[in-house]
């Protein structure tokens, strides 16, 4: 079987990114952004995900975040649909509920193609080590785009900002683990159409 690994290079007048991804690995990689906060909350990502994930990230974050976090979901989306391929023998969907001490996230996602992000949470724009908690919006936004994902991120309920923002990004990654598994009885593509 084809190993399920991607390499993808990004270079604009604001950011330079390079995403290394294996759906296949047990975790790891080294993730380096600039933004502390964020490298902390994508390493839960691909740790709980179980897939390796390594991120190289300049950008122009003395001007400010936005740029590099919602290009850093851009390339980790184009990185996952290159390592998916035809998406053939995979569950496909993938759902997690995750508990972070106050905290309780569920996420529910479809590897379909048909990109859509639905995001409730009771974050309030409050800057955790100058990370505008708003910004993890922008960075699902820009992953499901890229990557053909239906994803639905709900939080229940959460008192402290940082626990929040953690419960999504470990109980997302633990649904992508789910979806991009590979099922004994799907043969092809899991869809009456024949392809996602």
């Amino acid at each position: 079987m084809k190993a399920r690994k991607a390499e993808v290079d990004r270079t604009t007048k604001e950011t330079k990114i390079t995403v290394k991804l294996n759906l296949d690995s047990s975790g790891g990689g080294k993730i380096t952004t600039g933004i502390p906060f964020f490298d902390h909350m994508l390493s839960l990502l691909s740790t709980h995900g179980f897939f390796k994930l390594s991120i190289s990230a300049k950008g122009d974050i003395d001007v400010d975040f936005h740029h590099t976090v919602e290009d850093v979901g851009i390339v980790f989306g184009d990185a996952l649909n290159k390592a998916l391929g035809d998406r053939t023998g995979i569950n496909r969907y993938g759902h997690a509920v995750t508990p972070m001490d106050d905290a309780l996230t569920a996420v529910t996602l479809d590897l379909s193609n048909r990109p859509y992000l639905v995001y409730n949470t009771p974050c309030t724009p409050v800057v955790k080590g100058n990370f505008d908690t708003q910004l993890a919006k922008e960075f699902f936004k820009a992953f499901a785009t890229r990557g053909g994902i239906t994803l639905h991120i709900n939080v229940f309920y959460g008192e402290n900002d940082h626990h929040v923002i953690e419960s999504i990004f470990k109980a997302t990654g633990r649904a992508l683990n789910s979806a991009v598994s590979f099922n004994k009885r799907v043969s092809g593509a899991h869809s009456t159409k024949g392809f996602l």
